[in-house]
């Protein structure tokens, strides 16, 4: 992953500064950059998968979405994933999800 992430800074910084340094610089920066072991492709995809199983259907979902399109996941590949999650993670969960991928994809 190139970019540098600054979203727990952005959000958290002043109130929780141990939680943005940890989500930025640990989970962004450390996990994520570790390509040799897992494509950000994917990491994309099972980060997905995992946010949707947990019932987590928030902008969190859909940006990770529209981080998954950024590298490298077609339209047609998240899907596949979802439809295949759905019977292992719950159909309106799946289709929570299926929905705002849908709307990633078609911008």
């Amino acid at each position: 992953m190139a970019e540098k992430v600054t979203a727990g800074r952005d959000t958290f910084g002043d109130f929780a500064p141990k939680y943005a340094e940890l989500n930025d610089d640990v989970l962004f920066g450390q996990v994520w950059s570790r390509e040799a072991q897992l494509s950000a492709r994917d990491r994309s995809v099972v980060t997905v998968t995992a946010i949707m199983a947990s019932g987590v259907l928030t902008p969190a979902l859909q940006g990770h979405i529209e981080r998954a399109k950024a590298n490298g996941v077609t339209g047609e590949e998240m899907a596949e994933v979802l439809t295949h999650a759905a019977f292992y993670a719950g159909w309106p969960k799946a289709w929570a999800a299926l929905s705002m991928a849908q709307e990633v994809y078609a911008g």
